[in-house]
């Protein structure tokens, strides 16, 4: 009876998502008749992009194509020394670099573990995300080719709905609560009136923008409930680490978007500058590159337990990172303001000592930030440290045996957390000995 209750158990907070015999024939068959389509249109559509890059756009709908160009833009390029045909290869080719990452790790992903029917599902969002992206080149085959816009929109609608599935599913396969099964009532309307009647066609015409809105509050509202839940409920050791790998991929690249969106909302005269809206073409799409790379480290468990260390890291050096701008420039601003009356060159002195201070303050900061993020985030590891700096320190001092024993089962105790601790130490020779004698003259 024990050994079905454990059985029972682990099969409850295990992932259930092998697939073998007939239904993994099945799956990889699907995955394939959806997939190569996809791939196919996606190749097709750099040749097309590329010559709908050398054309002025004079229409709503070639305007949401990513780095179409304006009267503007092309007397910019003009005026730089490039010209049209050599910003749409610079562009196409970075777009094919950027899919090609996308695909190559969804079918790195298909390779290693078409076994695991989720596994197979991420996949599938790899690959199809350049499709479903609006702006993307095959934005560009719609455009062109207007009979090509149904089955590209349902490439889309398919890859829209299987990215809400899998945030559903994910690590485990199973919808946790059960009840968020219902907000697919929401996914499938949303990811339909996106994608049809066709891609090239704005979501306002097919789908009111409060609408929309309202759909992606509840749908990303409860993915994210339903990831804290099942993180600390249900998930294993395993499936708690990949998901902090999905959540920290995604979280940097919406903070280097964040980041992108503060720099215009600092200097609102950037949003007119054709150098930003074209940094935005090649910003946003790397930026998310760390998505498929967070998909490929978790689902295929390469190093898990790094992932800790990497998150305590990227908290340390951002926190850091922004302290320390927001004392340079600080520093340079009062700086200017103090010696403005002193001496002419205030800037380049200002930006000396500002420089020196923040050289100064490095260590200091990043020291007290890391005992910071310890104490807050990783309690158990900082106490423990806590205890084992301690016991060292007893080390230099405490001579007697006895005591030193104490203060080791008190250090285990607290830091392992064991059920039962005990110690054994090896006698010398001479109490042996001692031993011994006592024995023989006993009996």
């Amino acid at each position: 009876m024990k050994n079905k209750n454990v059985s029972r158990v682990a099969d409850t907070n295990g992932a259930n998502t092998r697939l073998t015999g007939s239904w993994l024939v099945i799956a990889r068959t699907i995955w394939l008749v959806l997939v190569i389509p996809s791939v196919v249109l996606l190749v097709a559509s750099f040749p097309v992009y590329y010559r709908q890059l050398q054309t002025l756009c004079s229409s709503n709908a070639c305007s949401n194509l990513n780095g179409v160009l304006t009267s503007e833009m092309l007397q910019a390029l003009h005026s730089n020394g490039l010209s049209a045909s050599e910003y749409a290869a610079l562009l196409t080719i970075f777009y094919m670099i950027i899919a090609a990452t996308w695909c190559g790790i969804g079918f790195l992903i298909f390779w290693h573990r078409s076994n695991d029917w989720l596994a197979l599902l991420a996949a599938f969002v790899l690959v199809t995300y350049n499709i479903s992206f609006t702006g993307n080149p095959p934005y560009a085959l719609a455009l062109t080719y207007p009979v090509l816009a149904f089955p590209l929109s349902l490439l889309s609608f398919l890859g829209t709905v299987s990215v809400g599935v899998f945030f559903l599913l994910f690590p485990n396969g199973r919808f946790t609560p059960r009840w968020v099964r219902l907000i697919l009532l929401f996914v499938i309307p949303q990811a339909f009136f996106s994608s049809f009647p066709s891609p090239t066609s704005n979501f306002e015409l097919n789908w009111p923008i409060w609408g929309y809105g309202l759909a992606a509050l509840v749908i990303y509202g409860t993915i994210v409930y339903s990831q804290i839940y099942r993180y600390r409920r249900v998930s294993t050791f395993v499936q708690r680490q990949q998901t902090k790998w999905i959540v920290l991929g995604i979280t940097a690249a919406i903070g280097i978007v964040l980041l992108f969106l503060g720099v215009f909302v600092v200097i609102p005269s950037l949003g007119n500058s054709l150098l930003f809206n074209e940094a935005w073409n090649f910003i946003i799409p790397c930026a998310f590159l760390l998505i498929p790379l967070s998909f490929g480290f978790s689902i295929l468990r390469y190093r898990l337990y790094d992932i800790d260390l990497l998150i305590n890291r990227t908290l340390v050096y951002s926190a850091l990172t922004i302290l320390l701008a927001l004392v340079y420039f600080g520093l340079i601003f009062g700086l200017q303001y103090l010696l403005r009356g002193i001496i002419s060159q205030n800037n380049d002195v200002a930006i000396v000592i500002s420089t020196l201070a923040i050289a100064a303050l490095f260590q200091p900061l990043r020291h007290r930030i890391q005992r910071i993020i310890d104490r807050r985030f990783y309690r158990r590891k900082y106490d423990a440290a806590k205890v084992v700096e301690a016991f060292s320190a007893t080390l230099r001092n405490e001579v007697d045996l006895n005591q030193l024993s104490e203060h080791l089962i008190a250090v285990v105790q607290d830091t392992m957390q064991p059920a039962h601790v005990s110690l054994w130490l090896r006698k010398s020779g001479k109490e042996r000995k001692l031993d011994t004698d006592m024995l023989k003259e006993n009996f």
